[in-house]
């Protein structure tokens, strides 16, 4: 459901030059690697204006002058802006890279060692300062579940229990 609705999402944002402002946060428990997979997907020109507002330096992620740079600027960029609790632990995104798709970047973490759990706490003004009208929609899959929920601005705070 939530991949159809951010799927209409895009095709309707491109049709009409990109009129809605959206995020897709998908957390994917992976019990046998004891993490969560999170996978960020964001229009490419709203992060590239977010970033560098937020790194006051040009970016421009489908030719990145210089990569090492760029990454540091999508890590620590996210880092301020999501914040997950998993089971009332504080969590670090251990940051894997990022790649565009079409008009879309993807953006990917990991939290390593969860062997279980039994709520997802998040906090996220992902875009937030960009664009009043942004929403963030999020899909965690765990424990045989899969619950989505969407974040309007200026609402930053999602429970999961699972």
């Amino acid at each position: 459901m939530v991949n159809n609705l951010f799927n209409w999402f895009l095709a309707t944002c491109i049709a009409v030059i990109h009129p809605f402002y959206v995020s897709k946060i998908e957390l994917n428990h992976n019990a046998k690697d004891k993490t969560i997979e999170v996978s960020i997907r964001v229009f490419t020109d709203d992060m590239e204006n977010a970033l560098q507002a937020y790194g006051k330096t040009s970016v421009n992620l489908s030719a990145p002058k210089n990569i090492t740079t760029t990454d540091n600027l999508i890590k620590n960029y996210i880092a301020e802006k999501l914040t997950i609790t998993i089971d009332d632990k504080p969590t670090h995104l251990d940051y894997l890279g990022f790649e565009i798709n079409r008009e879309s970047v993807w953006m990917y973490f990991e939290i390593p060692n969860i062997a279980s759990l039994k709520k997802i706490n998040i906090n996220c003004n992902l875009l937030y300062e960009y664009k009043k009208e942004q929403m963030n929609i999020f899909q965690v899959k765990a424990n045989g579940k899969d619950k989505s929920y969407k974040l309007d601005n200026p609402n930053s705070h999602v429970l999961f229990t699972l």
